[in-house]
Formats: C-alpha cells, sequence, structure tokens
C-alpha cells in the first residue's frame, strides 16, 4: 500500500512541480504538455492500483471475517469439545499468534482506530510464539505416539470427532508451518514428515501461500539431514529444476552428489536414484530420546502389548467397601473394582458426582497454571516438556465439597489426609501428558518432600473427572497395565511398601490426550501420622 501511495504522491509532486516552473508557459509547448499528458496517465493508474488495492485488502479482511464468524459460531457452542480436537487447538493457537497479526498489518495500512484499540486491548491475552511452537510440537509427539502418518492429521482423521473433520483441516500453509517448526527445532524427523505433506496437498492442487520452492528447500535439507542423500539430490534437482537461480539450491545439489559419489567409491557400489513415491510414516527411523521405556510407554497409550490375560482377570474382583465399618460408608459402601493384582491397584465408581466435579473445575479454572516436577538434583519445582498440563492446588477451607472430596478419601483408604498434599487439579490441554515417573521421592532425592515434614508419599489418589474420547489412559510401562479416565471414578494405589522401601513398580504415566479434554484431581497422601491400615479390598503384594 505505501508503494501505490508513495507513485502517487511521487506522480502528484512532478506534476505540481512543473505546473510552478513553467507557469502559463506551459501552453506555449505542445511538447511540454505531452509530458503532463504521460504524467497525468501515470497518475490515474496509480490511483487505478491504489483502488485495486484497497479494494483486494477489504474483500479480504471481508473473507476473514465470513470464515472466522462460521468459525466462531461453531468453536463457542461448546468450546471445550472443539477445543478437544488437538488440530483446532493448534489452528487456535496459530490463528492468533500468527494470522490475526498479520490482518492486523493489512488494516494498518490504512489505520482503522476501532480494529485496532480492539486488537491493542486484547493482544496481551493472545497467545505467542511460544505456544504455537508448543502446540505444532504437541501434534508431533501425537503423531508419535499413536502412529498417525501426516495425511490423518491434515484432514482431521482422529478417532472420536469425525463431525469436526470439515473444520479440522491443515493446509498446504499449515503444513509447511508445522514442518518449519520442527526444522527450525533441528528436528528433522518431523520437518520432513509435514513439508512431505505440504508439497503432497500442494501437488494436487490445493492453493497456498508459501511456494514450492520454499517447500523443497526445506525438504530437501531435512532429507540430507536424514542421511537419505540420493533423496535429498532427487529432491534438489527438482528445485533447480523449478528455480534455477536459487540462492543455495546449484551449490547443495553439487555438495550432495560429491557426498554421495565418495560414499558410493568407499562402498564400491553403484548409484540408484531415489524413489519418486512420496516419503511416509516409516520411511526413516525416529531418534531416540531421554526416555528408556518409550516404546513400551507408547505401545501401552496405543492399547498394544497389555499382560492383561485370562490368568490375572480371574484374580481380580469388585466388592461394596465401608472403610473398615467406617460410619461414613456403612449406609452407601463404595463399589471397588480391581484393575491389577500386583501391585494391587483398584478404582472406585462414582467417587465424585457431576456437581462435586463442576465445582472443582469452578474453583480451579482461575489458578490453573503449567504444572510443574521436581528436578531430582536441586529439588526445585520447574517446569518440564515431559509435562504438559496446567494445576492448581484446592484447600479443604474454601469449599464444604473439597474438605468433603477429602474425608470421603480418607474414609475409603483408611488414611488421614490431614498430612496428604492440597487437591491437586489438572486439565491437559492439545497432546496433553505426564511421561513415565514415580509419584515417591527415591534414594538419590531424599530431600525431596523435606519442606513438607510429612515423610514420603505413601499413596496415589486419582479422580478422573472427564471422560477423554482417545488417549490420555494411565498406563504402567513396568507390569504392562493401562486404566483408561472414566468420569467420577477414581483409582488407588500404593507407592511404597509398609517397610517405607518405594515400590519401583509404580512407574507410570499419563498419556497424551489424542482426543478430549482430560481433567483429573488427586490426593498424595504422606507417612507421617498413618497406621498403614488398608481397605479391606487392597492388599500388599511383594
Amino acid at each position: 500500500m505505501r508503494k501505490f501511495l508513495s507513485s502517487v504522491l511521487w506522480a502528484l509532486l512532478v506534476f505540481c512541480c512543473c505546473c510552478r516552473t513553467a507557469q502559463a508557459e506551459v501552453f506555449t509547448s505542445i511538447s511540454q504538455m505531452t509530458d503532463l499528458l504521460y504524467t497525468e496517465k501515470e497518475l490515474v493508474q496509480s490511483l487505478r492500483d491504489y483502488i485495486k488495492a484497497e479494494e483486494s485488502k477489504l474483500a479480504a479482511v471481508k473473507s476473514w471475517a465470513n470464515k472466522l464468524d462460521a468459525l466462531t459460531k461453531v468453536s463457542t457452542s461448546d468450546p471445550e469439545a472443539y477445543l478437544a480436537h488437538p488440530v483446532n487447538a493448534y489452528k487456535l493457537m496459530k490463528r492468533l499468534n500468527t494470522e490475526w497479526s498479520e490482518l492486523e498489518t493489512l488494516v494498518l495500512q490504512n489505520p482503522s482506530d476501532g480494529f485496532i484499540s480492539n486488537m491493542s486491548t486484547h493482544r496481551q491475552y493472545f497467545p505467542d510464539q511460544e505456544d504455537e511452537t508448543g502446540a505444532a510440537k504437541a501434534l508431533m509427539r501425537l503423531q508419535d505416539t499413536y502412529q498417525l502418518d501426516s495425511e490423518a492429521f491434515s484432514r482431521g482423521k482422529l478417532p472420536g470427532k469425525q463431525g469436526l473433520q470439515s473444520q479440522a483441516l491443515l493446509t498446504v500453509d499449515d503444513c509447511f508451518d508445522m514442518g518449519k517448526t520442527a526444522y527450525n527445532e533441528a528436528d528433522y524427523y518431523h520437518a520432513v514428515l509435514w513439508l512431505q505433506q505440504a508439497l503432497k496437498q500442494l501437488d494436487a492442487g490445493e492453493e497456498a501461500v508459501v511456494s514450492k520452492s520454499d517447500i523443497l528447500d526445506y525438504l530437501s535439507y531435512s532429507v540430507y539431514q536424514m542421511g537419505d542423500l540420493p533423496r535429498a539430490i532427487e529432491l534438489t534437482r527438482r528445485l533447480v529444476a523449478i528455480d534455477s537461480s536459487h540462492e543455495r539450491a546449484g551449490g547443495n545439489l553439487r555438495y550432495f552428489e560429491r557426498l554421495l559419489t565418495k560414499q558410493l567409491n568407499e562402498m564400491q557400489q553403484e548409484y540408484q536414484p531415489a524413489s519418486e513415491e512420496p516419503i511416509q510414516l516409516g520411511t526413516y527411523s525416529r531418534p531416540r530420546d531421554h526416555l528408556p521405556e518409550r516404546e513400551t510407554y507408547e505401545a501401552l497409550c496405543r492399547g498394544e502389548g497389555l499382560q492383561m490375560n485370562e490368568a490375572k482377570r480371574s484374580r481380580l474382583f469388585c466388592r461394596y467397601q465401608d472403610g473398615n465399618r467406617n460410619p461414613h460408608l456403612l449406609l452407601k459402601p463404595v463399589k471397588e473394582e480391581d484393575e491389577w493384582d500386583s501391585p494391587h491397584i483398584v478404582r472406585y465408581l462414582e467417587m465424585l458426582s457431576d456437581e462435586e466435579i463442576e465445582k472443582i473445575k469452578e474453583l480451579a479454572r482461575p489458578r490453573l497454571a503449567r504444572a510443574t516436577v521436581r528436578d531430582p538434583k536441586t529439588g526445585v519445582l520447574t517446569t518440564a516438556n515431559y509435562r504438559v498440563s496446567k494445576s492448581a492446588w484446592l484447600e479443604g477451607e474454601e469449599d464444604p465439597i473439597i474438605e468433603r472430596v477429602n474425608q470421603r478419601i480418607q474414609a475409603i483408604t483408611g488414611l488421614t489426609v490431614d498430612t496428604a498434599e492440597l487437591l491437586q487439579v489438572a486439565n491437559y490441554g492439545v497432546g496433553g501428558q505426564y511421561e513415565p515417573h514415580y509419584d515417591f521421592s527415591r534414594k538419590d532425592e531424599p530431600d525431596a518432600f523435606k519442606r513438607l515434614g510429612t515423610g514420603n508419599r505413601v499413596a496415589t489418589f486419582l479422580n478422573y473427572m472427564s471422560d477423554v474420547e482417545a488417549g490420555g489412559a494411565t498406563v504402567f510401562p513396568d507390569f504392562g497395565a493401562a486404566i483408561h479416565p472414566k468420569k467420577g471414578t477414581a483409582v488407588f494405589w500404593y507407592n511404597l511398601f509398609k517397610s517405607g522401601e518405594g515400590d519401583y513398580r509404580t512407574r507410570h504415566a499419563a498419556c497424551p490426550v489424542l482426543v478430549g479434554s482430560k481433567w483429573v484431581s488427586n490426593k498424595w497422601i504422606h507417612e507421617r501420622g498413618q497406621e498403614f491400615r488398608r481397605p479391606c479390598g487392597l492388599t500388599e503384594v511383594d
């Protein structure tokens, strides 16, 4: 827009200067007047370009308004259900961090006070680049855990939300941005998957802002970083073919070819052209990371590798639990089901009512903050990529319902909650997870709970406050168990033996939420003040 305005102003300046310089003498020379005609023609053309640009800008703004009007009608009709689909959550991060800023820039070219004022008011609440990057990495985490290809994401083909597929689509530009996010993180494995998907959709005729040469540029280098020189050469040749003047393509191609020739000579092999088939999930090996049981953990999340057999199932029972004749449970015992025999894990049905769940969520929402973990070396609480959720801590004095829930946990378990931690409420976002961890303090971190003065964590009482459509299971990699969230129920297990030694079999994880919004609350019960009197159905198995 500034270019057009500059052209108009420059032409007007020339026109006015000519008039002032020649004054009445201009008409005395047709030759000079013809110059003014061409100046006027340039002015008119510049004016038309300016009008066209204004109309184009207005059309773009109208298109945005119409698209987002339809989108917000769907999204605000049931916000939590809409954001339960991870693609919708990622695109919300992307829209507010990137695309709304682009629209702001467009409008600023001809400032609109009302719009800018509104933008300024709400900008403080917008996600930033870190949010957009985090959401993109969450999609990649889901892709890995549940072995989903990029096309499944780009077309919204995920379990549980088939009705939202038409609204949860990733465009060529979305896929390119995903790939570029991975590229900037030096995560070339995921960069290849998403850049390949962007190229596939572009080749299929989908319109995009990003150019094919840009996609090939990033993709060819990412493939090279994955060690696939033949395919890197083939992709770079395609780049040179469509953009022979590209600043890096020619040099990269020569470098890749020399490197491949050297490798083939050393191995005494002949050059085999790379396949032109699109790069699929599984073409390259996923790099290993910090988690030793990664494959076992993710297999359990997918429902694979479960160790529940008929022999184990035959040892599992259900019963009514009255907490060893606790007065609070005599008239209405709680329903207890065995989930696992050794270590013993039980589930309590109808632990929380819908009313109690909604009240707990209402109290927690204003205080939700990024969940932290304790650094095993320093003992300091910090955020970590392997725990992606927000949490809040609620005291019993805040509301009668919180106190009632605390007392119910005490009645059921037979363990005092006077020395327990506050009720922690957690909500998992897009791809929310908590990788395998122990709830208790190990020997290499003896001071983890020293400041509390209540000893180690004896047991974990975990309430599920929502159903989860796909993913989000609590899994135990050591013995191959997977416990799925069911709203209103709770699971309970001991972290310590009676000797006070930690039960290392209880290492567990919260699988990434694939589709849904996962709410939980948990009570960590500590050693101090306990008589280690176990409920009727719950036994310690060495």
